[in-house]
């Protein structure tokens, strides 16, 4: 009798231990995959503020007194790549929007300038810009789902238990610039 109880209880507690685990691991893994979703966020918006200075040196080839403009866009290009890296998620946010806002300035500068938007050179860094703009929103996407996943984890029962032991806890979302 006495060894069958002991069976139960070393049974009982190898199931807790491969359920701790499970689960530490389970939650490590979620907290990894959204850090390599901000991570491809990361890698687009250094792509974007890589085509800025080309953008800002064919623009100004064209338009040489729109200063304010050109200004604007490399100090938002600044702050975007400043924050890049960086581990708050408002923040990138927040540079991305200011980025977005000094880029309008500078794309509308193509129908005040016709011989600018007849360029090829501005053509084709609008092109990439746009190419780029669609791979961020699918990271920004990929990162959401992957944040969702981990905060639905971390609210959960057992998870919820679990979480503190693992170093994890539950990450904002990333919120669209527009």
């Amino acid at each position: 009798m006495v060894t069958l109880l002991l069976v139960v209880v070393l049974v009982l507690a190898v199931a807790v231990l491969v359920g701790f685990v499970v689960g530490y691991n389970k939650l490590r893994a979620a907290d990894v995959r959204v850090a390599e979703a901000l991570g491809g966020i990361d890698v687009e918006l250094t792509r974007r503020a890589a085509l800025i200075p080309a953008l800002v040196q064919t623009v100004a080839t064209f338009a040489s007194h729109e200063t304010a403009v050109l200004g604007r866009v490399s100090g938002a290009q600044a702050a975007l790549a400043s924050a890049t890296g960086g581990a708050s998620v408002v923040q990138r946010s927040a540079a991305e929007r200011d980025l977005d806002s000094a880029l309008t300035g500078v794309l509308a500068l193509g129908s005040s300038y016709p011989q600018l938007n007849s360029s090829a050179n501005f053509l084709n860094l609008q092109e990439n810009l746009a190419d780029t703009e669609n791979k961020l929103a699918f990271a920004r996407q990929y990162y959401n789902d992957a944040v969702a996943t981990l905060n639905r984890l971390v609210g959960t029962i057992p998870w919820v238990y679990l979480a503190p032991l693992a170093g994890v806890s539950e990450r904002e979302y990333y919120r669209p610039p527009h």
